[in-house]
């Protein structure tokens, strides 16, 4: 977690434009409209490798369930596994459960990353979008971002427009300066003096990915398809793709007796 940058006058007006751009087309999304802590860790857990529009109706549903984490540390990690089937990756929701389990218990400690599967950026996220410091979570989308437009440093966020820097440069980084066919015409509010745009360098500066294998008939999309079977039926047999269920028990989403189950609680 990164504190701001000192203040840089000279960049202060496109941090400006970006903020008003965010005010008149930023995204409603119902994790937007709060700032409790538990609420902001669910939605950034989920939106891990996973589109807005896809954590959009889990989140509104988790939420209703499970609104806070003494009640999602007294749900059965089965029953969260089976809530989760869909976002993919469901170590996620392992981690969320136990990180829920460690705030019920002790409470929120002060290094939010001592919670279990909470890493700089996760915590970084919680304290701008839920406690309003000048932080700047940097994902994929604001790292883009940050090397095409402001390559000499953040110029500093103006008092009381945390979360708004925050979530402004998430969405512009989705919307306006994507990865693949950024907008750096017309649309885009900061083109005006970007360093990247101007020098033809978009391309060249924008931070490499590193490249996915595939999914289709991988052992990701083994073990989602075999851990939805056990979450819609119950239990599934032990001869049921054995090598991918190796691989959940390991992970503590899956145990073994004469039929392959969700954990206990």
């Amino acid at each position: 977690m990164a504190p701001d940058a000192p203040s840089a006058p000279a960049g202060r007006p496109a941090v400006d434009a970006l903020i008003a751009w965010f005010g008149r087309e930023g995204a409603d999304l119902p994790w937007r409209r709060t700032r409790d802590r538990y609420a902001v860790l669910v939605s950034e857990t989920m939106l891990q490798a996973t589109p807005v529009r896809r954590v959009v109706s889990y989140f509104t549903r988790w939420m209703e369930r499970w609104p806070t984490p003494e009640a999602l540390a007294d749900a059965a990690l089965g029953d969260v596994l089976a809530a989760w089937h869909g976002l993919g990756y469901p170590r996620r929701a392992r981690n969320l459960h136990a990180a829920a389990s460690a705030i019920a218990r002790t409470g929120w400690p002060d290094d939010l990353t001592a919670l279990p599967g909470v890493g700089p950026y996760t915590a970084a996220a919680v304290a701008c979008f839920a406690d309003e410091r000048a932080v700047i979570p940097v994902d994929t989308n604001v790292r883009r971002v940050l090397a095409r437009r402001f390559p000499d440093g953040w110029p500093g966020t103006p008092d009381g427009e945390a979360w708004a820097v925050g979530q402004a440069l998430m969405d512009f980084g989705r919307e306006i300066c994507s990865a693949r066919a950024p907008a750096c015409d017309a649309p885009c509010p900061l083109r005006e003096g970007c360093p990247a745009a101007d020098a033809g360098t978009v391309a060249e500066v924008t931070p490499k990915r590193r490249p996915q294998g595939r999914y289709e008939g991988s052992l990701r999309q083994r073990r989602g398809r075999l851990l939805g079977e056990i979450a819609e039926r119950g239990r599934v047999p032990l001869d049921a793709d054995p090598d991918a269920a190796a691989t959940l028990i390991a992970d503590g989403l899956v145990r073994a007796g004469r039929r392959y189950l969700l954990p206990m609680p």
